[in-house]
């Protein structure tokens, strides 16, 4: 079994006790980490690759269309004991990118039905009355920010258990630094070539020097 073409990321599941060798965090059993040459081990926040959803193994069709439509993706393995091999567990992948390959897989019903199904995780995931004073802040701190992009942030930068700066005690008495660097990680994914640098195998700080100033420009604009 082919697991990753050469150009992918890959993203392992640990069987012991990890930690972040960047944020020094402690994942414990079955983390998700990715591996970086020189650096060791780095969970999905530090790697920036925590924005990305997992679709499990299994649909192909879903799994080659969401790969298609997906700027970054990574491939999800785990080691199995039994044939002592790493196996594919399935992709991490954009989330419009998954939306489109369901909209092309799917009826438009049962698309509906797994979209109400990620919403009703995800709302059980996220604390919502904190994610709304969290926009809220950081719609007082940006506010030419396009509409509805605070709420983005937010959710991003709260989900629980993430790591992300939202779950920081800065961050939760909604300091502005910690405001700021929320607000830069969404204008790197969403506002500049970021993703499809890491995608063809940048370094992440030589990619995030590269759009620097373009995250930058639009900080200005949003202000």
């Amino acid at each position: 079994m082919t697991l990753a073409n050469k150009s992918d990321l890959a993203v392992f599941i640990t069987t012991g006790e990890s930690s972040c060798n960047e944020c020094g965090e402690m994942l414990g059993h079955h983390a998700w980490i990715t591996l970086v040459e020189g650096k060791g081990a780095l969970c999905l926040a530090c790697a920036d690759l925590d924005h990305l959803l997992f679709l499990a193994a299994g649909n192909a069709a879903l799994t080659r269309r969401a790969r298609k439509h997906s700027t970054l993706c990574a491939v999800v393995l785990r080691w199995s004991r039994a044939r002592k091999r790493y196996e594919r567990q399935g992709l991490l992948v954009e989330r419009e990118a998954l939306e489109r390959a369901e909209e092309e897989c799917l009826a438009d019903e049962d698309a509906r039905a797994r979209r109400r199904e990620r919403a009703a995780a995800r709302r059980e995931e996220l604390d919502q009355q904190y994610i709304e004073a969290f926009a809220g802040r950081v719609r007082a701190l940006y506010p030419r920010c396009p509409p509805g992009r605070e709420m983005a942030i937010a959710e991003h930068a709260c989900r629980k258990y993430s790591g992300r700066v939202g779950r920081s005690a800065a961050a939760k008495s909604y300091d502005e630094q910690a405001i700021r660097l929320a607000v830069v990680a969404h204008i790197r994914h969403t506002e500049t070539p970021y993703d499809k640098l890491l995608s063809r195998g940048h370094d992440r700080w030589e990619a995030r020097a590269q759009v620097e100033e373009m995250v930058e420009r639009v900080m200005a604009m949003w202000t």
